[in-house]
């Protein structure tokens, strides 16, 4: 009989694949509460390797981290009304502590606008104050009807950037460069992943912003995914909170605001763009195993030589894993290590020490050679960066291959119903073939100019609308 596969085929059940993936490589577990989730270390070591990339660029711009409570007064949400009313359907609301009702109810962030709002009036006197460049790492609360690990979870981790400037055009610039040169620049390269920027419509956009920029991939099964978001807040926030500045000019004025976010849904997002019927393939330069050396046999000498090539990559500076566990059979690590995407594998048996060679398995393209020892420390750093490139450019093949440009709703209903995505002209489309492909649950995931840059206004001419079905 055929060997049963270790994950159920993407072609067969791509949400039973996912969710075999998320298990069987340890990223994460399902949460004692409905729509929670336990992030395994093999899964938080991506989240910290994202982390570690984001926050870098996140401070090139000149924004400091900072943290504010989890609790949040329930009255501050009443200050800005799209806001509260864009977010109401899913707060989740704090009424007792220390055993007794509370005089007034704590909402658990499900973003921060209004606490941060809170203290920037308070922090922001004059034009000395500005700009004022906010970011921390937390949790937030989004009460989840539907959950899937990574994708829409009731508690998620994030990173959240809030600024406030002197100027329109300065906080407009601010939004659109974190959108550019932190999120583009990170997924593009370090994720390996083939985006699209662009603009949210009016229906689409972030509740109380004017407007907001957003990245959208295409996962393995055609559907779309927002990755990150940037928002323009204007002076929306400012009114509701009155944070106001002392001018050159000596005049009170109102200051212009962004806020901006990206989450763990980034590892789902892995998963799904990259990820085969094997497993993950993780993008090399995210990796915090790039390469892991085995041994493929107890033999000391065998055993002797994977930890010298080990300390020689790491020496190199390959993130390297020696897996010398042979007391588990080879068949399993290797596979476990497949599994979990790994982009090298260097495996060492008595045979290849007596011919100078070891086995190099990659994860990305596939396939295993024979190889000398002597060479790895000089050939690797090469591979790893071979693959990844392919990783991205199999992803953009993807997208360009099953992207179909189309002159009306209903050949846009077709294109996008079939797994991919359609781009029709927003002059055709309009809001109200936005709301007849909402009936068929599919969206304009974000408006792009002829030439594939972000447009400056909704209505620009020649904006085309991307449509497609998300998660």
């Amino acid at each position: 009989m055929a060997k049963a596969p270790v994950l159920t085929p993407r072609a067969d059940d791509f949400p039973r694949w996912y969710q075999d993936l998320i298990a069987k490589a340890e990223l994460a577990d399902n949460g004692p509460v409905r729509g929670t989730m336990v992030i395994r270390p093999y899964g938080y070591g991506l989240w910290e390797r994202m982390q570690a990339e984001m926050d870098a660029r996140i401070k090139e711009t000149g924004t400091q981290n900072a943290y504010f409570p989890l609790l949040i007064p329930q009255s501050y949400l009443t200050r800005e009304a799209d806001h509260v009313e864009g977010f109401a359907p899913e707060l989740a609301v704090v009424t007792h502590g220390g055993g007794k009702e509370l005089e007034e109810p704590a909402v658990v962030r499900p973003t921060s606008e209004m606490i941060i709002n809170e203290y920037f009036s308070k922090w922001v006197q004059s034009y000395r104050d500005l700009p004022l460049l906010i970011n921390q790492w937390a949790n937030v609360v989004r009460w989840e009807l539907r959950p899937r690990l990574f994708l829409r979870t009731t508690e998620f981790l994030w990173q959240e950037g809030h600024t406030a400037h002197a100027t329109y055009e300065e906080a407009r610039e601010f939004a659109a460069h974190i959108h550019r040169e932190v999120y583009e620049d990170f997924m593009v390269n370090v994720l390996a992943m083939d985006v699209v920027p662009g603009r949210k419509t009016a229906r689409e956009r972030f509740a109380g912003a004017v407007n907001t920029l957003t990245l959208e991939g295409m996962m393995g099964d055609g559907k779309a995914l927002q990755m990150a978001t940037s928002h323009e807040l204007g002076q929306n926030f400012a009114k509701a909170f009155d944070t106001r500045y002392l001018s050159m000019d000596g005049t009170q004025e109102l200051v212009w605001q962004t806020s901006w976010g990206s989450t763990t849904r980034m590892i789902g997002a892995l998963v799904m763009m990259h990820g085969d019927d094997d497993g993950l393939r993780v993008p090399p330069r995210l990796a915090q195993i790039q390469v892991v050396v085995l041994a493929i046999k107890g033999d000391e000498a065998v055993l002797a030589k994977v930890r010298e090539l080990g300390d020689q990559l790491t020496a190199a500076g390959v993130r390297v894993r020696v897996d010398d566990r042979t007391d588990v059979p080879f068949g399993r690590r290797a596979v476990d290590w497949e599994l979990k995407g790994v982009p090298v594998r260097v495996e060492v048996g008595p045979r290849d020490l007596e011919n100078g060679t070891a086995m190099l398995a990659r994860r990305i393209p596939g396939g295993k050679e024979p190889v000398a020892v002597d060479s790895l420390v000089r050939l690797l750093p090469t591979i790893l960066e071979e693959d990844q490139a392919l990783l991205l450019t199999q992803a953009r093949e993807r997208r360009e291959s099953r992207t179909a440009d189309v002159a009306t709703v209903e050949e846009a209903v077709e294109a996008a119903t079939a797994g991919g995505w359609a781009r029709v002209p927003w002059a055709t489309l309009g809001e109200e073939g936005e709301a007849r492909l909402a009936e068929h649950a599919l969206t304009v995931r974000c408006l792009v100019a002829e030439d594939g840059s972000v447009p400056d206004a909704d209505d620009a001419p020649g904006n085309v609308a991307v449509v497609a079905r998300a998660y």
